[in-house]
């Protein structure tokens, strides 16, 4: 495929800014690539907090792909009603999100969900609501493999795993184990980080092996541990990110081959001074949480330096006699998109060289109808 100056939008004096805009094309190829990298495609469960969208999900199921993974109850909903055979809801339920999950399993039969756990009173929790319910719900025990965000370690969860067993209206499936932390640019050496922790899990599976007859299934890694995590044969993957792609990881994930499929563009709104110029790129419509210069990247400009940024305005350095006037349109892309897509409640559809629909970002709001 032939991706040569392939963002600018022939039609962009009709696209009001700032805006995040979409390349179908793009991101089917980015769905394509995905499936190479893996050697069956039930190996993977991508994360579907990146698009949080009904039309991706279409894409994806189209290409073969039934298993997901989410991180609120409305991006599982979202998936449910898209017709997503298998939802995993990334998260622990605790507090009324149990109830919520109980009723997404009652309304979409046709859709077998499960979640994470990582304590025995949430467990307990879940049991309560789901029994109550008459409803049974698969859960996934989420392992702490060095994230330091949830999760039991893997030499304490044997214990957990046995408790949950006894317990009405929930089915133990597996082990989950996100290692989000391992980001080194070196894939030798993100490789070596990615095994040794991964160890303890397989340990864990096996001492379930040994004491239960029971096999659990296992899901880990995300997006930087993916092609580690692909060579398992026994292992499903949840890469994200990878269906738009960003800047940051292209930036420290160079072995993986996925393209930009999601950018934001904005406009030059003033020239504040001889060398700097302002654009409708602000915090409500970026992701912030980076250093300055690690927030956007512009395809067409790539020389501006970021100096200020405030809800609504970005301040860039040009230089002295830049070429840059009121109007002109900068096409950037996100250092991490998924917060970025986040911001928007939908996302202009570039087809063609032009923009021509909106796909509504659905799963931003917390709450659907559940």
């Amino acid at each position: 495929m032939n991706f040569v100056e392939w963002y600018p939008i022939v039609n962009a004096e009709t696209l009001d800014t700032p805006a995040l805009v979409i390349y179908p094309e793009r991101v089917r190829e980015n769905i394509r690539i995905l499936k190479t990298l893996v050697a069956n495609v039930d190996n993977l469960r991508p994360h579907m907090k990146t698009s949080k969208s009904p039309e991706v999900t279409a894409m994806l199921l189209e290409a073969g792909i039934r298993k997901f993974k989410c991180a609120t109850i409305a991006e599982a909903e979202m998936l449910a009603t898209a017709g997503a055979p298998d939802v995993l809801l990334a998260y622990q339920p605790v507090g009324p999100k149990a109830e919520r999950l109980a009723t997404l399993v009652a309304r979409f039969s046709q859709t077998t969900f499960s979640c994470l756990v990582d304590n025995l009173t949430a467990g307990q929790h879940l049991s309560h609501v789901f029994q109550r319910a008459s409803l049974t719900i698969s859960l996934y025990i989420d392992l702490n493999v060095g994230m330091n965000r949830t999760g039991v370690l893997p030499g304490e969860a044997f214990a957990l795993y046995t408790a949950l067993l006894d317990l009405p209206g929930i089915v133990v499936a597996g082990l989950h184990a996100y290692d989000g932390h391992l980001r080194d640019t070196d894939l030798a050496v993100r490789t070596a980080k990615c095994n040794d922790a991964f160890a303890a899990v397989a340990a864990l599976r096996d001492t379930i092996i040994g004491e239960t007859s029971i096999t659990p299934r296992i899901i880990a890694g995300g997006t930087p541990t993916f092609p580690i995590h692909a060579q398992r044969p026994d292992v499903e993957c949840s890469p994200g990110t990878f269906v738009y792609w960003d800047k940051g990881y292209q930036s420290i994930l160079q072995e993986q081959p996925f393209l930009f499929a999601a950018l934001v563009v904005s406009r030059v709104v003033s020239l504040p001074t001889a060398d700097t110029i302002c654009v409708d790129l602000g915090h409500k419509s970026i992701a912030s949480e980076s250093a300055l210069n690690n927030r956007v990247y512009f395809l067409n400009a790539p020389e501006l330096v970021p100096e200020g940024h405030s809800e609504e305005h970005l301040i860039l350095r040009a230089g002295a006699g830049h070429r840059y006037q009121v109007g002109d349109i900068l096409y950037g892309v996100p250092h991490h998109i998924c917060p970025t897509v986040a911001l928007h409640d939908r996302a202009a559809i570039v087809e063609d060289g032009q923009w021509n629909q909106f796909w509504y970002t659905h799963a931003r709001d917390r709450y659907l109808t559940v």
